[in-house]
This record gives structure tokens, sequence and C-alpha cells, in this order.
């Protein structure tokens, strides 16, 4: 059996989520506790980031490796089309997308932690030791995430600046690809990757992200959200998600 080390919140474990899904491969979810998945990756891989997936004896690190490691072993349901130029427009996209990752995270997480303890209540899990003793945990897995992502203001500020001039930009991409797909006329890595990417910000329903209690989003939030639904881009997103994420494992793991 595959087992994909994973955050449940991570947008870049959900897009790992949806190749495995996409190709049709079985695979089971394992969490990390935050800060202490360092030792496990670094053991594994040679690197500290999360997703890791382990099929067999192999340990694949990131999201993009493990789409070219899923190609290379799985070849049925493409990710990355063979022709170059198709081939070179996704990995392009892909990276565009992976660089926005960074920023939708340091903006949505700052926001989502000043609003609440959601965030971490699911990285808690519902049950482990770090549900046991909660009182002590939540406030350390708060600190070690702060952090971790940079969120002080400057930082935040500086992402928020960045996530405005990509999302134009790939605006801008999706409309001169005629809106159906990023690259070509097909769904490719490119579209899981955009798509996973800006997820957390729309707060889709059935992904990791959906919110149940609107008073407890910053008005900023909000009205970015909104902005974003409003532009084409936001729209694919939806779309994509509504017609394409056929998700067979559930987000929260184990």
């Amino acid at each position: 059996m595959r087992t994909l080390y994973q955050f449940p919140l991570s947008h870049y474990c959900e897009k790992a989520r949806w190749l495995l899904d996409h190709k049709e491969l079985d695979f089971v979810a394992q969490n990390l506790i935050p800060g202490v998945h360092r030792a496990f990756a670094q053991l594994k891989t040679g690197q500290n980031k999360l997703p890791i997936l382990k099929d067999g004896e192999q340990f694949i690190a990131g999201s993009t490796q493990i789409a070219l490691y899923l190609d290379e072993m799985y070849p049925e349901h493409r990710l990355i089309r063979i022709d170059p130029k198709w081939r070179a427009e996704t990995l392009e996209i892909d990276q565009i997308a992976n660089e926005l990752g960074i920023h939708v995270r340091r903006w949505g997480l700052a926001h989502a932690l000043a609003e609440g303890d959601e965030p971490l209540e699911i990285m808690i899990g519902e049950k482990g030791y770090l549900r046991q003793f909660e009182k002590i945990s939540k406030p350390i897995l708060k600190t070690l995430v702060s952090k971790s992502y940079q969120l002080d203001q400057e930082k935040v500020e500086e992402s928020k600046y960045n996530l405005d001039l990509t999302i134009a930009s790939l605006n801008k991409t999706l409309i001169e690809n005629g809106c159906r797909y990023f690259v070509g006329d097909r769904f490719s890595l490119a579209d899981i990757s955009v798509c996973a990417m800006l997820a957390p910000l729309l707060e889709l329903d059935s992904t990791p992200w959906e919110k149940e209690y609107a008073e407890h989003i910053s008005q900023e939030f909000v009205d970015f959200s909104q902005y974003l639904l409003e532009l084409p881009l936001g729209q694919y997103v939806k779309r994509i998600y509504a017609t394409e994420r056929n998700a067979r494992v559930d987000w929260r793991g184990m």
C-alpha cells in the first residue's frame, strides 16, 4: 500500500492527494506532527518538507517530484503530456503555482490564526498525544507554525502583494487559453497545481478549507475571496474542483 505523509491543511499535500486520485492509485494519508515531521523527512528524503510519498521502497519528496514519478511509473492518465511544448508549458505553470502557494499559505494562515484556532484544531487531530495535552500543545504548535511560515506583518504584506500580481498574471494566461484549461485542451498537472494552491482562498465545499461558521472569517479575507470568485480564474477553480476532483481518500488522514 502506498503512503502519503502529509499535513491535512497543506495545499501542497492536497495537490499530492489529487495527483494520486487522478491516477486512480490506492494510498493512505498519514499525518505527521508539524515540526516533529522534520526528523522523519530528513531521514527518509534528505530534506525537511512534506508531502512525501512512499511507494514500495521508494520515498519521493515534493508534489512536483511526485507528479513526475507517477507519470514515469504509472503512465495511464498522464499528468504531463509527452509533447515537448506542452510539457514545458505545464511545468512552467506548475512552478508559478508552487511559488504562489507560499504566499497563499502565509497570507491565509495569518488571517486564520488571527480569527481563531480552527487550523490548530485540525492539525492536532481528533486523538493522540497532541489532543490529550491540547492545553500545552496548542500554544506550542501555534508558535511553531508562526515561526516556520514567517507570519510576521512585513512578510504577510509582502505575500499579499505577490498574491495580487500572480493571480492577475494567471487570470490573463487562462483567458488567453480560452478559460477551459491552462495548457492546451486537456486537464493536466498545471490545472491541479493552480487549483490546489488557490483553493484555501475560496473555501470551497468538500475541501479542507470549507468554512462552517462565516462569523469566524475576517472581512478582508471574505472580500478577497469574493474578488477572486468574480474573476474567470476563480470560476475556473470552482469548476475544476466540481468536475475533476474525484477524491478517493479522506483529506483528514490518520
